[in-house]
């Protein structure tokens, strides 16, 4: 085996596994000893003294602690205990039935489960549950399909986390992007950047929102009369619980974000501000704060401190797995550093893949990788160094846009998946079968990729902003007119209903 195939032998047994076994945390492990043992010439000391060094270097290096990784990786502990608080301790179930008061209309009741989930926009898998759960009772009172509700659930819960910064993806994808050596911005604007042009998250949103106003898709199982009928008993409910813990994250991620760069600059443009701002410190911050509030709320509210200790110690360990792959997602990237993967890998893209396809390409290839693992965050993980790479060497102006394609393809492919945590999850907790909850969702998610697919490909081509979006708005309105006339995917319950 020749020393270029041999360097990229950790990171194609890394991708291997992770597509046959579906374990991402079992080929980051793999990947990274294998990529130790190559580096150490095989000898087995020198390989642990080498992962120790690795090990540490992600806390402490150069004399000096580490800040940014550390930041993360509280705010993700805090986040983590957070939603545990919040389901655990009955907030969104009281809010749920605060909403059910409000709403009188089968209409009425797709949106408020698109709400909610705007509402609840901490974290993915949080979504999921919570939005399906506590909107299930309002599917059943207002004949919303279970596969429906699957649809809205899912599709508001990651495309959404993957466009807020101050969501738990947030400091993980900056984590990452942090790690681009030649990164033309601060993390945090690059992920705004990246963000702004993830045209399957923003379509998939839109999307959720024309599906809930018009019922496009899916029929209604309970004629109105019935749903009138049995809207007798209102629950009232507490909002408050959910709303204000929600909204100190939100208000205090902004306020301490823009502080620290305020601090550092004499200037009042926000932008600078942004560029100088310690993202970290403030995730940090702000997570703190709002876990602080959170459990002030539950306790003045009759929650017990022995419940409000399990349900911080339950979020820890809800959130370990994802701080587990975080850490050895950077363990492998120093790995791939020091073999020097990423600039063979770019050498050979520069010499065999067409630059005018990279963006559209780099967004179906992500897809693929993350269907067939069923995790978006995996995915992230191994492909947003290696698609940095390749476009810096490729077209270092279309760096963003090809970040910006691997989280889109990313979502989409954890979108089609059958084995997604998030698929999963949003179905079990609809009360529909995984697998009625994929096939349902295709359609939408093929509409949104189809536009993703056009906007991604027109940027590669160096297309006006506006005109890009002109073209992607109206492939995906388009596709969906389409589809509102001519595709139902429960065509025999329909008639029967």
């Amino acid at each position: 085996m020749s020393p270029s195939l041999l360097a990229i032998f950790p990171l194609l047994l890394t991708l291997t596994l992770a597509l046959f076994l579906r374990r991402t945390l079992v080929a980051l492990g793999v990947g990274i000893v294998s990529g130790a043992l190559l580096i150490a010439q095989f000898d087995p000391l020198q390989t642990g003294r080498y992962l120790l060094d690795i090990g540490v270097k992600q806390f402490y290096a150069q004399g000096a602690w580490q800040a940014w990784h550390l930041n993360v990786l509280l705010a993700m502990l805090l986040l983590g205990s957070m939603t545990q608080l919040l389901a655990r301790g009955g907030a969104v179930g009281q809010f749920g039935d605060w909403l059910y008061s409000r709403i009188r209309t089968e209409r009425q009741a797709r949106l408020g489960v698109v709400f909610l989930g705007w509402l609840v926009f901490i974290d993915g898998i949080f979504s999921c549950l919570a939005v399906g759960h506590v909107c299930q009772p309002l599917s059943q009172r207002y004949g919303i399909r279970h596969e429906q509700l699957a649809y809205l659930v899912d599709s508001n819960a990651s495309p959404l986390c993957a466009l807020l910064p101050f969501s738990s993806w947030g400091p993980y994808v900056m984590a990452l992007i942090a790690g681009i050596s030649f990164l033309p911005v601060s993390p945090l604007e690059a992920f705004i950047d990246v963000a702004l042009f993830n045209f399957y998250a923003i379509v998939t949103l839109g999307l959720s929102v024309l599906v809930a106003w018009y019922g496009v898709g899916f029929r209604s199982f309970v004629a109105p009369t019935e749903v009138k009928s049995s809207n007798a008993v209102e629950a009232k409910g507490n909002p408050w619980l959910l709303a204000i813990p929600m909204l100190t994250l939100l208000l205090a991620s902004v306020g301490l974000t823009l502080w620290s760069g305020a601090q550092q600059v004499s200037s009042w443009d926000v932008s600078l501000w942004l560029a100088k701002a310690d993202i970290g410190a403030s995730m940090r911050d702000a997570c703190l704060l709002a876990t602080l509030v959170t459990l002030i709320m539950l306790g003045l509210s009759g929650r017990r401190l022995t419940a409000l200790v399990g349900d911080l110690s339950h979020g820890v360990r809800m959130i370990a797995f994802a701080i587990a792959i975080l850490l050895c997602t950077w363990m492998i990237g120093a790995v791939i550093q020091d073999l020097g993967v990423a600039k063979l890998l770019a050498a050979w893209a520069k010499s065999y893949l067409s630059p005018h396809l990279l963006v559209a390409g780099m967004f179906l290839l992500c897809a693929i990788m993350a269907f067939a693992t069923g995790s978006s965050w995996g995915t992230f993980a191994i492909m947003i160094p290696i698609g940095a790479e390749i476009a810096h060497n490729l077209d270092p102006h279309l760096l963003l846009s090809v970040l910006s394609a691997v989280m889109a393809g990313s979502v989409f492919g954890d979108h089609c998946s059958p084995i997604s945590d998030t698929s999963v999850l949003s179905a079990t907790s609809s009360g529909c079968a995984p697998h009625d909850h994929v096939v349902t969702q295709l359609p939408f998610a093929l509409i949104a990729a189809c536009s993703a697919l056009v906007g991604f490909q027109l940027v590669n081509l160096e297309v006006a902003t506006p005109l890009v979006w002109l073209a992607v708005v109206s492939c995906g309105l388009g596709l969906f007119a389409l589809m509102a006339r001519f595709y139902s995917p429960w065509p025999k319950l329909a008639a029967q209903t």
